[in-house]
């Protein structure tokens, strides 16, 4: 009866509350950084987990971890700083003055508004519990728990009305054990006691202890963002100059297709031939030589990757063998410092950042599994992803990847149903595709003379499909100009000077294929594109 009593009157205390939001948040410092940290005491991994954000203990070790996105510190000068900072943090969460006080037993649909909550002693969370914070996205919940806390099988903490994971307190005097299923929300920080979390949890947000191990067995934890905390953007991008037209190419190797591959984007190399791709299904120049177009794209693709490889270093995913596994990252600089298998999933999440860029530095070669896939999330773009490979690239069959594959003093080989968001580059080495798709953002004109940026259209010309003649049509705005046709090897086969506002061209004689045209005037390259004829 009691207890009954007791919750009836904290429901009525709510009911009455004005919306307030409490400024007592603590200051978390350093520790605003880490994901999972203990003060003294063992920070241990079972199973696959992922974390974003730091990991460490000022006192002990952290084993079992595969790639964590974030530092691992263990006894070091930023554990040693976090230590400190902990302390500090606890003591303001232990002496914020509470505001409503709760019978020991959380959740069951129950709907709390901002402030600080005292609980008496050991509580148990069970179902769901929902925090609003009645619009103010600053509202702050602090829960003083002066005993040990645990969460049920499947319990949910949900945000309710501008609610943010990082604006909420858990000080526990005692004990945290979360059952598999659960999804927490807010800073933990177990006093003196360790923290347990197992498999399929999820926190948005921190597990500090000042005192004790803190374990867990695939989960997902990772740091909030909000309240202060950076925007990610990633660093800058390359400058990938006249090589983001290109989907496929190498500067020194031949690129060869077997199958029915689709391309958007140009194909070459610039030592050697490009051969096997069906000019149907290639939207874009395919340059079976090299020319001046290889040759510029030769020299900016060595800049992109210098650019790369010279990149400072953000984070190092410790064990290039298990890369991917449904690992998550955010905008940084990432560096694996050998050989990489990626097999399954990659997550890249933007946190909302569209312009957001990431880069991925790979010391050796990479090789993915079957069905190997790059997910982007929370607004990522492939356009914003860089892979910088030193060695081979092997892309096995049916992955789907994202991004501009650099690849240095290494074959690109590209396999069975295989996808690529992006480009496949490389320095030096043959590159290879079997019934793939490739595809860019950026689709560039035939290049060898200059462009007129953002010129209007100068001609019509139809019809196309053409059979034994073509006509083009001279907009007013150009009295004269030269219109070149050119085989798929690059070569002209034909030039027609355009006096006349309409011009009518014999074309019997062109074998039924895909042919490219330029529009030139005063050495300017003012409009291009694919015809084809049908004999």
């Amino acid at each position: 009866m009691k207890t009954k009593l007791l919750k009836t009157f904290s429901a009525a205390m709510l009911i009455i509350a004005p919306a307030v939001t409490f400024a007592q948040a603590p200051n978390l410092g350093s520790t605003v950084n880490f994901a999972l940290f203990t003060t003294n005491g063992a920070v241990t991994n079972n199973g696959i987990t992922h974390i974003t954000g730091n990991v460490g203990s000022n006192s002990g070790s952290s084993t079992g971890f595969g790639n964590v996105n974030g530092g691992m510190h263990d006894q070091d000068l930023v554990s040693a700083q976090a230590a400190a900072d902990l302390l500090i943090a606890y003591n303001q969460l232990n002496s914020a003055t509470p505001t409503f006080f709760l019978a020991p037993l959380l959740g069951n649909g129950d709907t709390l508004t901002p402030g600080v909550y005292s609980v008496s002693g050991a509580t148990v969370m069970n179902l769901n519990l929902f925090l609003n914070a009645q619009g103010n996205p600053n509202a702050s919940f602090v829960f003083q728990i002066q005993g040990s806390l645990s969460a049920n099988a499947n319990t949910k903490v949900k945000l309710l009305n501008n609610a943010k994971a990082c604006n909420v307190f858990w000080k526990v005097e005692g004990l945290v054990s979360i059952a598999p299923g659960t999804s927490m929300k807010g800073t933990i920080v177990a006093n003196n006691a360790a923290i347990n979390m197992t498999t399929n949890d999820t926190l948005e947000g921190r597990a500090l202890s000042t005192a004790g191990a803190v374990t867990v067995d695939g989960v997902l934890v990772y740091t909030p963002i909000g309240c202060g905390s950076p925007t990610l953007t990633g660093p800058m991008a390359p400058n990938l100059g006249t090589i983001e037209c290109y989907a496929l190419f190498s500067a020194d190797g031949a690129v060869t297709n077997s199958g029915v591959s689709y391309a958007t984007g140009d194909i070459g190399t610039n030592v050697g031939l490009t051969t096997g791709f069906n000019s149907l299904n290639v939207t874009g120049m395919i340059h079976p030589i090299p020319d001046g177009s290889t040759a510029a794209a030769a020299s900016d693709l060595l800049n992109a990757y210098t650019y790369l490889n010279t990149l400072p270093t953000d984070i190092e995913l410790l064990y290039p063998a298990q890369f991917g596994n449904n690992l998550v990252l955010t905008p940084h600089t990432y560096l694996l410092n050998a050989a990489t298998v990626f097999t399954d999933t990659l997550y890249l999440n933007a946190q909302g950042n569209a312009n957001a860029i990431f880069v991925i530095k790979i010391n050796g070669a990479l090789s993915t599994s079957t069905y190997a896939k790059v997910a982007l999330i929370n607004g990522a773009q492939a356009n914003n992803v860089y892979w910088k490979v030193d060695g081979a690239i092997d892309i096995n069959d049916y992955s789907i990847l994202a991004g501009t594959f650099l690849g240095n003093n290494g074959a690109v080989s590209i396999n069975t149903g295989a996808t690529i968001n992006g480009r496949a580059l490389t320095t030096t080495g043959t590159l290879t595709t079997a019934a793939v798709t490739a595809t860019v953002q950026t689709i560039c004109t035939p290049t060898g003379v200059n462009e007129i940026a953002n010129a209007e259209e100068a001609v019509t010309v139809f019809p196309n499909p053409f059979t034994t003649s073509l006509t083009i049509k001279l907009e007013d705005k150009f009295k004269t100009a030269e219109f070149q046709i050119f085989n798929i090897l690059g070569a002209v086969i034909m030039t027609t000077n355009l006096t006349e506002q309409m011009t009518t061209i014999e074309t019997s004689s062109l074998p039924s294929g895909v042919y490219f045209y330029k529009v030139i005037t005063n050495t300017k390259l003012i409009q291009s594109g694919k015809i084809i004829s049908q004999q």
